[in-house]
């Protein structure tokens, strides 16, 4: 089955053999890689278990699978009748809801997956810790996003991964390259958790500056502010003008859609970004006439899907109906960065308080200008603000070296493997 790639001819023609461009110096000098398919190489798992052999501890399915190939957490719940997966450690689960989301992990233990996680053993022709290398990879997913089916909720199909085009050297190579992989992991994991722990700081730290519900004075008050007596309570609809985005129609329209004016999408936003700026989607001048222009620095809601997620737009731009902008604030009631860490708070709040439709929630405008905000006096607001800035400082550096270690090993990667279309 294997085609190894020494430089051949067929009717004349040279077929070059597949060589990374990057190569440990022991090897410089060995053949070419092999090139098979995955079906061929690794064995898809379907050895069923019933649900009574598998402890929670050690259940996987595809909610508890983190993305990123960020490994796994504890399921909270097993379903209650029916059977699973079994899987071995070295085996490497692939979640076949949404591949984009990259929940890909290599089994460090024994247990039971899902019925919509894949369970993939390497072959002796692969050694499994390069094996997972392989599969924890862009290039991987891409492919499988290539055979997927499904628009809201993609699923990869197996028969296509199974055709997948596995490149591989000899098993010393293989073990070479996967510690070289593995120790940037290493690092990757350990700069995700110092990230992580800083994220834990703050929000626990925010639980403490912020009046819980039923309380107008926080536990924890800056020194200066100790004597200073409760919070005001006041609707946000009081402090500032509540606005949603607005799309033009038709949809695609090329009058409308495709020109110089930037335009903000919910896909631009994630969770953890203060400040947002528009990369998917722009307008013509006639579709921004037909949208809501915002002022960079204006803070937005997300109002559709993952409501309540808060941040700042970083240029002048359009807003896509998903988002709700709060904008004449009266900053002597209340100073627009409190009023981005306050409303961070209340995300639980923001769920609650939507109304739910088929498979998004949605915040409506009347409903986001009926919260209550608690709000101290503007110096004692900036004094917080201040202080929960800077730890958004610190989280941004420690994030742009997280993402600095990811695009180090994509790039690794591209040079560690040959490339098959080259």
């Amino acid at each position: 089955m294997s085609s190894r790639n020494k430089t051949t001819a067929t009717k004349g023609v040279a077929t070059p053999a597949l060589m990374p461009k990057l190569r440990f110096p022991e090897f410089r000098a060995a053949e070419g890689w092999d090139a098979d398919a995955l079906g061929d190489l690794a064995n898809f798992v379907n050895e069923k278990v019933p649900l009574e052999r598998v402890a929670l501890e050690n259940y996987v399915s595809t909610e508890n699978i983190l993305p990123n190939y960020g490994g796994v957490v504890k399921a909270s719940k097993m379903p209650a009748t029916g059977s699973v997966t079994r899987y071995r450690p070295n085996d490497t689960l692939v979640s076949n809801i949404r591949p984009y989301l990259k929940k890909v992990w290599v089994a460090d233990k024994e247990g039971g997956a899902s019925n919509d996680v894949i369970v993939i053993r390497a072959k002796h022709s692969l050694l499994p810790q390069y094996f997972s290398c392989t599969l924890k990879s862009d290039a991987f997913i891409d492919y499988v996003m290539t055979g997927a089916k499904g628009v809201k909720m993609p699923r990869g199909d197996v028969g296509s991964m199974k055709a997948y085009r596995l490149l591989y050297p000899s098993k010393a190579e293989q073990q070479k390259i996967a510690e070289c992989l593995s120790s940037v992991d290493e690092l990757i994991v350990a700069q995700a958790q110092k990230v992580d722990v800083l994220k834990t700081h703050k929000k626990a730290l925010m639980q403490q500056l912020f009046p819980g519900d039923g309380e107008a004075i926080p536990n924890l008050r800056l020194p200066e502010f100790k004597n200073s007596g409760k919070w005001a309570e006041m609707k946000l609809g009081d402090i500032g003008r509540v606005i949603r985005g607005a799309s033009p129609r038709p949809k695609g329209d090329p009058r409308y859609y495709g020109g110089p004016v930037p335009r903000l999408m919910v896909q631009d936003v994630t969770r953890d970004g203060k400040w947002v700026t528009p990369r998917i989607d722009s307008l013509t001048m006639d579709g921004a006439k037909l949208s809501r222009p915002c002022k960079a620095g204006t803070l937005t809601i997300v109002c559709s899907g993952t409501v309540g997620v808060v941040s700042f737009l970083a240029v002048d731009a359009c807003i896509h109906d998903g988002f709700l902008a709060l904008i004449e604030i009266d900053e002597s009631k209340a100073i627009k960065d409190f009023l981005y860490h306050s409303l961070s708070t209340l995300r639980l709040q923001f769920e609650e308080g939507a109304t739910h439709g088929g498979v998004f929630t949605n915040l409506t405008t009347s409903g986001i200008q009926q919260f209550s905000i608690k709000c101290p006096s503007p110096f004692e607001q900036q004094k917080i603000s201040d202080c929960l800035s800077s730890i958004d400082d610190l989280i941004t550096c420690e994030n742009q070296k997280l993402e600095s270690l990811k695009s180090h090993k994509e790039g690794l990667m591209k040079q560690l493997f040959p490339s098959p279309t080259e």
